[in-house]
C-alpha cells in the first residue's frame, strides 16, 4: 500500500490556490492515478460540476457540503483525494483527511487561510498543524504592488463568509489591509465585554 499524505495550500483570496491544486490534480491524471476533486456547495462562482480558478482553469469535480458526505463518496480506488475551498467545511473534515492519509490515499487541500478580518479560518489552522506539506501562497497588493497576504474584503460588514470574486474582495499586503486599525478595535471590544 502506498504511504497517503495531507498537502495544505493556503494563502489570500487572488493568489493561485485553486490553480495549483488544479496542477497537483493534473499531474496524477498525467500519471494514470485514480484522481476525485471535491468542492464544497457553498461555492457557486463559477461552472457546476467543476472546480474552477480565476484564471478559468478547470476539472471536473463532486460537490459536497458536509465532510461525512465527503468521506462517504471517496471510491475504494482512489489514490488521489483534492477538496477545494476547504476553509468551508465543518471541523470534521481534519479527522476525515486524517482517515484518508491513513487509508494510503494522498490529499491535497486549498482553502483561505485566515478571514478577511485576518483571523485563522475554520479547520484550516489544524490541517496545517496535521500535514506533512504546507505551501503558503501570496498574491499580489492591489495599491503597492508587494506581496499580498490578506484578503481585503471591500465592505466590511456582514458575515464571516461572503462567498465573491474581485467583486467583493482585493488581495492586499499587511500594510495597505490596515488591519491595524481592526485590531485595535477587537482589542477594545475585548476590554469592554471582560
Amino acid at each position: 500500500m502506498s504511504c497517503g499524505s495531507v498537502e495544505v495550500i493556503c494563502g489570500g483570496m487572488f493568489s493561485g490556490k485553486t490553480e495549483e491544486l488544479l496542477r497537483r490534480m493534473r499531474r496524477e491524471q498525467y500519471a494514470r492515478r485514480r484522481i476525485q476533486l471535491f468542492k464544497h456547495g457553498f461555492d457557486q462562482r463559477y461552472t457546476e460540476g467543476h472546480v474552477e480558478s480565476h484564471s478559468s482553469l478547470k476539472l471536473p469535480s463532486e460537490e459536497v457540503t458536509t465532510a461525512a458526505e465527503l468521506f462517504a463518496q471517496v471510491k475504494t480506488d482512489t489514490r488521489v483525494v483534492g477538496i477545494d475551498e476547504v476553509q468551508f467545511f465543518d471541523d470534521e473534515i481534519v479527522s476525515v483527511v486524517n482517515q484518508l492519509a491513513d487509508r494510503g490515499i494522498r490529499v491535497i487541500v486549498a482553502g483561505l487561510d485566515t478571514d478577511y478580518k485576518g483571523v485563522p479560518f475554520g479547520p484550516i489552522p489544524h490541517l496545517m498543524a496535521i500535514a506533512e506539506d504546507v505551501t503558503k501562497i501570496r498574491a499580489v497588493c492591489v495599491l503597492c504592488g508587494g506581496p499580498a497576504s490578506r484578503s481585503h474584503r471591500l465592505s466590511r460588514e456582514g458575515d464571516q463568509v461572503e462567498v465573491g470574486a474581485a467583486d467583493v474582495y482585493e488581495a492586499r499586503c499587511r500594510s495597505c489591509d490596515g488591519l491595524h486599525v481592526c485590531n485595535v478595535y477587537q482589542s477594545h471590544f475585548y476590554e469592554t465585554t471582560h
